[in-house]
């Protein structure tokens, strides 16, 4: 039977109110996969192809991006009768009671670029919808929820080597059973974001801070409730138009928009043809990429168990001058939620909030890389 409106929204609830603990019981699920790090963010381990975790960070220059215009459709959706099941009636996805019963603030279902194949320095890509991915990995997420003590119950019983005897039509947590292997990218819609960790380094005292995000479960339909690395943005176009689907597939222009937009308060509008070679913020940041001011680059990618975000782990390093000239003060709050500056970059500290604060599997990960290879970073 299919839930009401009001438990819908209730499991709605749950969900972003436990989003840690249910993304360590959704962790439990996936044993045969590597992880990234210490961390709980799926990835693979190079056994039958390239490994999606770096050996050394790369230079965000040196990744080069592929286009396949037609490629075939993911094989699940997020319409099969398995998520049919977990929505009220009149919602044929997610994303209908999404914005029906717990719209978030920023929801918009814009062009997104989903990612078929990671090969690196090469990482291949499609165009996708933001709904896609919202209506596959927020499914399962909500699910788990639902079902947490079956969940539970499957982990357990894993440990004993004991086989679950299955609920309702006999198979465990059905919809995340049809999706599979989350690492799998051609078998759901793996929508991208770009987490990246942004240091301040003063070589002159020796000092390293970072900046953390609080996502406020309100305002965004991802992530909310939990911390996370600043800034992130999912990697999409800044323009719906087929000229901007073409310029704008680079990495280094959405993470610059996403300074902009999560360090500066600038809005998302960005109109088409929009001149990146004459925006100030554009200008200064590539320019002190260029003479070594400011170090971006790539750790790898990953897959959040619980709602199978997929990340790319990224870091930004500037020199102390550099970051407080172009953005001074951090402000205590942004559009998305509440900001956490000057975090010291120390041992106790990363370890604190990769093991013990509620994070992001995609934050907790590359700050967990990035400690790993601070020296090579600073």
């Amino acid at each position: 039977m299919r839930p009401s409106g009001p438990e819908w929204a209730e499991t709605r609830r749950r969900l972003n109110g436990r989003r840690h603990e249910l993304a360590a019981v959704a962790d439990r699920l996936y044993p045969g996969l590597a992880r990234a790090g210490s961390t709980r963010l799926l990835t693979r381990d190079g056994w039958t192809a390239t490994p999606w975790t770096l050996a050394t960070p790369l230079d965000l220059r040196e990744v080069r991006l592929g286009w396949v215009e037609d490629a075939p459709a993911p094989a699940v959706t997020g319409r099969e009768p398995e998520a049919a099941a977990l929505l009220p009636e009149g919602a044929g996805a997610y994303p209908d009671a999404l914005g029906a019963l717990a719209r978030p603030r920023l929801f918009e279902d814009r062009t997104c670029y989903r990612l078929l194949e990671v090969a690196w320095p090469e990482l291949t890509f499609t165009r996708a919808r933001y709904f896609d991915g919202v209506s596959v990995g927020e499914a399962a997420a909500h699910e788990l929820a639902a079902y947490e003590p079956v969940a539970q119950e499957i982990v357990a019983r894993e440990l004993a080597g004991q086989e679950f005897a299955g609920h309702g039509d006999g198979r465990p947590l059905p919809f995340r059973a049809l999706v599979g292997d989350p690492t799998d990218l051609r078998r759901r819609p793996a929508l991208c974001a770009i987490s990246t960790l942004t240091l301040r380094h003063d070589r002159r005292t020796g000092e390293t801070s970072f900046v953390l995000h609080w996502r406020d479960p309100a305002r965004v339909a991802h992530g909310g409730g939990l911390f996370q690395v600043m800034p992130v943005g999912v990697f999409q176009p800044a323009h719906e138009s087929a000229g901007a689907e073409k310029a704008d597939l680079d990495l280094w222009k959405c993470v610059v928009r996403e300074y902009a937009e999560e360090f500066l308060g600038r809005g998302e509008e960005y109109g088409d043809g929009f001149d990146y070679e004459g925006w100030p913020l554009y200008r200064l940041l590539t320019d002190a990429r260029e003479d070594g001011r400011v170090r971006s680059l790539v750790l790898g990618v990953g897959v959040d168990p619980l709602t199978f975000a997929t990340d790319f782990l990224t870091v930004t390093v500037l020199e102390a001058e550099t970051f407080d000239a172009v953005f001074g003060d951090v402000a205590a709050a942004n559009s998305e939620g509440q900001v956490v500056g000057r975090v010291p970059f120390d041992a106790e500290t990363v370890r604190r909030y990769v093991r013990d604060e509620p994070m992001q599997a995609a934050g907790a990960a590359v700050l967990d890389l990035a400690w790993r290879h601070r020296e090579a970073l600073l």
